[in-house]
């Protein structure tokens, strides 16, 4: 077995290790269903899909669905938590709402753009390998379920109380956040549609306050879902507050921002204005623009 062959297979054993921890963790004080925790079944719902959807993308060489398997995936998974828990109050209606929107959002605006460039260069050297693409859907899975971990805790807990200060906090963060993410997407995109800015990079409208104002704005909104989560975590369940350190982490140190700056240094490094406006604008956290003069 080739090197890079069997990490992948170490990898995916971790994954769904890691998966199963989690799950178990959420799943204490939380109702079930047959007899298995509802968050559980959630969680092997997100791996199931993953693989399911893996099977032709391998046979058919092709990572245009692997985006949109995701947003599907967070759909089913808290649709599926609250249609199958006894008691959904109006937190998880909430909570149920918000993923949906986001996803959805999210997903169509993927799937149009991989539909548009018709491919994912990040999956390159990748597709050809059985378990480096399955290590890559599988990754997709845990993604999920991390995401995910709090509001599904929250949803299936039996511990239930009325909405109150937190849940206001924590849909004004979601909106703030979700509002970011929007904007910042709808920017860029409008900024590539335009054949004046072939080959050029954005700098402009909220790219101007943060070189990566989508990812700061999701890692909000899933600020804003733990603490809408909060109040009714109990025991075990509070290690599902990692939800938004995954996702900052994730976003920040692993497939997000370093990718992208690697690529952006490669096609403008070296060029005057490029190096001009990484020194004036924050990698992630939004800051007014700076002129270049009071640049340090």
């Amino acid at each position: 077995m080739k090197k890079n062959d069997r990490n992948s297979l170490i990898a995916i054993l971790v994954v769904i290790l890691v998966g199963l921890g989690l799950a178990w963790a959420g799943s204490q004080g939380g109702a079930s269903a047959l007899g298995v925790p509802i968050f559980a079944l959630s969680v092997g719902l997100a791996f199931l899909i993953q693989w399911a959807v893996f099977i032709p993308s391998y046979l058919l060489q092709t990572e245009r669905f692997f985006d949109l398997t995701g947003s599907i995936t967070y759909i089913s998974v808290t649709t599926l938590a609250v249609l199958l828990s006894p008691t959904v109050d109006d937190r998880s209606t909430l909570l149920m709402a918000l993923v949906v929107i986001w996803a959805a959002r999210l997903g169509t605006f993927l799937f149009h753009r991989i539909q548009k460039a018709g491919k994912d260069a990040r999956f390159d050297e990748i597709k050809p390998s059985f378990l480096r693409f399955l290590s890559t859907w599988t990754l997709q899975g845990l993604w999920v379920t991390f995401t995910l971990a709090a509001a599904l805790a929250a949803i299936t807990t039996t511990t239930r109380k009325e909405l109150g200060l937190f849940a206001l906090i924590g849909f004004l963060v979601w909106i703030f956040g979700f509002t970011i993410e929007v904007m910042a997407d709808a920017q860029k995109s409008r900024f590539r549609a335009d054949p004046k800015n072939k080959g050029a990079f954005i700098h402009t409208g909220l790219w101007a306050w943060s070189r990566h104002p989508n990812y700061f704005g999701e890692i909000v909104l899933w600020i804003g879902v733990a603490i809408i989560a909060l109040p009714v975590l109990r025991g075990w369940q509070w290690a599902t507050l990692i939800s938004p350190v995954f996702v900052a982490v994730l976003l920040t140190r692993i497939s997000g921002v370093p990718i992208l700056e690697k690529r952006a240094d490669e096609k403008w490094g070296g060029q005057e204005a490029y190096e001009a406006y990484k020194e004036r604008t924050p990698v992630l956290i939004p800051q007014p623009p700076r002129s270049e003069t009071s640049a340090p």
